[in-house]
């Protein structure tokens, strides 16, 4: 299958991700968190491609799975829980550790095991694993920017994977026979030029799509362990457990000789060289005023706030992950009676709606699905409505369409709708009185629902 993101001779690294970044945001197939650059991308159906994780006979012979902590193998991680398997995740940046084991409460069911995957959970639910652990990993899952039909990856540009990878290999966590799976969108499988492979990169044996399963047969060997000349001192003083394995290895007798300066950005280990940042918006300029004080121009009320966040968010986020303040948002945001303001980047700023609207009822909404999961959904169907009103308490939902017919054809593309393994309901609200005839839209000044009733209407884009 002839990739759809063109990569020309001589590229690099970098290049590559740029290009996989801006065709994900150009044709719009990501999920929170957004912009995708810099990131792994969140794509859309990611759900549907770590589904797949089960179809593979490697992961039917497993016993222990390690599982990337990035958002859009969520459901990887749910997969290796709910096949009642060990899940270890690496913890973020490595700050405290190589990873943790992920011990869900006794006789969990499905919409706990949902909780324990999500960022949240990784955190309640888990126990350190220390380098002297007796661990024998089977089965590795990673994110990506892109990976090639035969094997070749590209990650971020941090390099934790590689670097958990020659950890594990280190400790003798994992060996030749270890499987290594990519979970990616179909068009972040791209040709990575041969030449761009280095000897500390981590090659894939399987990548898995929303429509494929690519077995790569890649001949290129994976890690043997840390290649201490790609880090620099500074950074052994940042990763506490990367300083214990080099003295480890020290006692050992191995040569555990550090690079002199940071490793480059093309490395493709951590290096805290701060990257240029994509699609940068321009600074302001000053002009002069009419009284020859100087003042800066003004910027859109977009930009304004995706410069700067709320303090409220500020205040909470603290070192915690983008998918750790979305899951808090929800939280508080269902807590409160919430509004769009509060909704984070899953939900627009609300614009007008027209003055009628046409709308469906959601039924069948089981207890501990998310506002963002079933928006998700929606999307997926091409049926995003105008207006969403959530009532998560009572199960249910409405959705807002322009027109009898857009609220028609939004109706045909969620029958036999399924989020997370259970059955949703659509049909036409009873107060269409068959369909046909729309509602006018409340007034502003209509009395919201109380505080503790769950309602939360949101405005989609």
């Amino acid at each position: 299958m002839e990739p759809v993101i063109t990569i020309n001779p001589g590229a690099s690294k970098q290049d590559v991700r740029q290009r996989v970044w801006d065709y994900v945001e150009e044709k719009n197939l990501a999920n929170f968190p957004r912009p995708v650059h810099d990131r792994i991308p969140n794509f859309k159906a990611a759900f549907t491609a770590c589904g797949r994780l089960s179809e593979l006979q490697a992961f039917t012979q497993t016993s222990e799975v390690k599982v990337d902590p990035d958002k859009p193998l969520e459901g990887a991680r749910l997969a290796v829980l709910e096949a009642q398997k060990t899940l270890l995740v690496p913890t973020p940046r490595l700050r405290t550790g190589l990873f943790n084991k992920i011990v869900p409460p006794q006789g969990a069911k499905k919409e706990e095991l949902r909780i324990c995957s999500s960022a949240q959970g990784v955190k309640d639910f888990s126990v350190p694993v220390g380098l002297d652990a007796k661990v024998k990993v089977d089965l590795v899952v990673v994110g990506s920017v892109a990976v090639s039909e035969k094997g070749l990856r590209i990650g971020k540009g941090e390099g934790y994977a590689d670097m958990e990878y020659g950890m594990m290999a280190s400790m003798g966590a994992v060996n030749d026979s270890t499987v290594v799976v990519s979970i990616v969108h179909d068009c972040q499988v791209v040709h990575i030029p041969e030449e761009l492979k280095e000897s500390h990169d981590l090659t894939v044996d399987y990548i898995l799509t929303p429509t494929r399963v690519i077995k790569t047969d890649c001949g290129h060997p994976k890690p043997q362990g840390i290649t201490w000349t790609k880090l620099d001192s500074e950074k052994l003083e940042k990763i506490p457990i990367l300083k214990k394995l080099r003295d480890l290895e020290e006692q050992a007798g191995k040569d555990v000789t550090l690079g002199a300066t940071p490793a480059a950005a093309e490395a493709g280990l951590p290096t805290d060289q701060p990257r240029m940042q994509t699609r940068r918006r321009p600074r302001q300029r000053a002009q002069q005023d009419p009284e020859g004080g100087s003042k800066l121009e003004k910027r859109l009320p977009s930009e304004r706030k995706a410069r700067q966040p709320p303090d409220r968010v500020r205040k909470e986020s603290g070192g915690a992950t983008g998918d750790e303040i979305e899951e808090k948002r929800e939280r508080e945001k269902v807590r409160r009676g919430g509004n769009a303001k509060e909704a984070g980047s899953e939900v627009a700023s609300p614009r007008k709606l027209p003055l009628t609207v046409t709308t469906v009822y959601l039924g069948g909404i089981p207890a501990g699905l998310r506002v963002s999961e079933l928006k998700t959904a929606l999307r997926e169907r091409e049926a995003t409505p105008l207006r969403l009103t959530w009532q998560g308490a009572q199960h249910r939902a409405f959705l807002d369409y322009s027109d009898p017919q857009a609220a028609d054809q939004a109706l045909e593309a969620l029958q036999d709708l399924s989020v997370n393994g259970h059955s949703l309901r659509a049909e036409m609200a009873k107060s269409q009185q068959g369909g046909r005839r729309s509602n006018r839209r409340p007034r502003p000044s209509a009395p919201p629902a109380a505080p503790d009733s769950g309602t939360v209407e949101t405005t989609e884009q």
